[in-house]
């Protein structure tokens, strides 16, 4: 268990505060636009920053705690630390690299050993490079090796991916997937990335302007309302937990089933009866009165409205429940007067687009949520 409650103000006149409860293992997401708070967290869990007030506890152990007077140096702490830059020695090859993240170790044992974190992370080959002859992503691949082999209790990311363009970050992902579902090890992973909070992450903190919004599991929080302004309008959706329930060979496409329906997705990449997570965009999701007859879209639910939230512009937000699931679209406040919804009312929700993306079904196995929390089911598969 992680234990974070913490209130501090900078010189520069910024205030945090922090309350939540973090399980030993899996990925705990601090979500947020830049100057949240979320770099500021993690700098007081590593003993960087040192909060005004309030404790920070990791497995049992007291790094901090103002009122005891408690307040553990840098070394103290076991924490492996990946910044936006992968910060490599550049005189050093690869293997000396991660062989001085193992000489920093102060664990009384090594329980992550350098064969198994060369072949988790894919870097064999480049053991006797040079930091300057690797991509961006190789480079972050190695700065999370050398923070794994320091045997730390907990592992902080801080915007891994952000320096990297896309194409380099759709290759370090897996490998970031691999680290969460096979390491029993608990991670705290600050992002403002939507995808990659939905695609990584077990537990979402969410921060805006130096409170905590929001906390919980990935599918409650980021479909809660007081988070919209964090994700943005057009990135806002919904994600429904699924199982997948019969392929089509033909038209290479997947059904999968949820609580209240079914949809029709591009063809996933696991076997019937595997749990998978689907994401909705709501700018993905259109209204009807009744059942369209002629139209392109294969996924038609009938839904009931259970609010309807106006927005600032021309958007309005519905939010349905499919029979057990909730779902959101995002439609014009012109169409919600033009259709006459409201609370109560029967429509069917038509489904544009579900994004799919595989999860390592085997996490769950590793994982010991926290019965405080709200833990994903498992085994799944995540669809960002």
């Amino acid at each position: 268990m992680i234990e974070i409650d913490i209130a501090l103000t900078r010189p520069d006149g910024f205030s945090l505060q922090a309350n939540f409860v973090a399980p030993d293992a899996g990925v705990t997401a601090l979500f947020g636009r830049s100057g949240a708070g979320k770099t500021t967290i993690i700098q007081a869990v590593a003993g960087v920053v040192r909060p005004d007030r309030g404790r920070i506890i990791v497995d049992g152990e007291t790094y901090f705690d103002a009122a005891r007077g408690i307040d553990l140096k840098i070394e103290e702490r076991r924490v492996g630390y990946v910044f936006q830059d992968a910060r490599l020695f550049p005189h050093m090859s690869v293997e000396r690299n991660l062989r001085y993240g193992e000489s920093r170790s102060r664990a009384p044992e090594k329980r992550i050993g350098f064969a198994s974190v060369v072949d988790l992370l894919g870097i064999s080959h480049l053991l006797a490079r040079r930091p300057h002859t690797l991509s961006g992503g190789e480079r972050q691949r190695v700065a999370i090796g050398r923070a794994l082999l320091s045997q730390p209790r907990l592992l902080l990311m801080d915007e891994p991916l952000a320096a990297l363009d896309e194409a380099r970050k759709q290759e370090i992902l897996p490998y970031l997937e691999r680290l969460r579902d096979e390491m029993a090890l608990p991670i705290f992973y600050v992002s403002h990335s939507v995808d990659e909070v939905l695609r990584l992450s077990d537990i979402v903190v969410a921060l805006r302007d130096g409170r905590q919004v929001a906390y919980g599991s990935v599918t409650e929080v980021m479909a809660r309302p007081e988070v919209l302004p964090i994700i943005g309008r057009f990135d806002a959706g919904s994600l429904l937990d699924c199982v997948v329930e019969r392929h089509d060979e033909v038209y290479a496409l997947s059904t999968i089933a949820f609580a209240g329906g079914h949809l029709r997705v591009p063809r996933v990449d696991l076997a019937v009866g595997a749990r998978l997570r689907a994401r909705v965009r709501s700018r993905d999701v259109a209204l009807a009165l009744a059942r369209p007859d002629d139209t392109s879209v294969s996924n038609l639910l009938p839904a009931t409205i259970t609010d309807v939230r106006l927005q600032e512009g021309p958007y309005a937000e519905i939010a349905l429940d499919l029979g057990g699931s909730a779902l959101s679209a995002m439609i014009t406040r012109e169409s919600v007067e033009r259709l006459g919804l409201a609370h109560g009312m029967t429509v069917w929700a038509m489904i544009k687009g579900v994004a799919v993306d595989s999860r390592s079904p085997d996490f769950s196995a590793a994982r010991k949520p926290s019965p405080q929390l709200a833990p994903l089911p498992g085994p799944e598969k995540a669809l960002p």
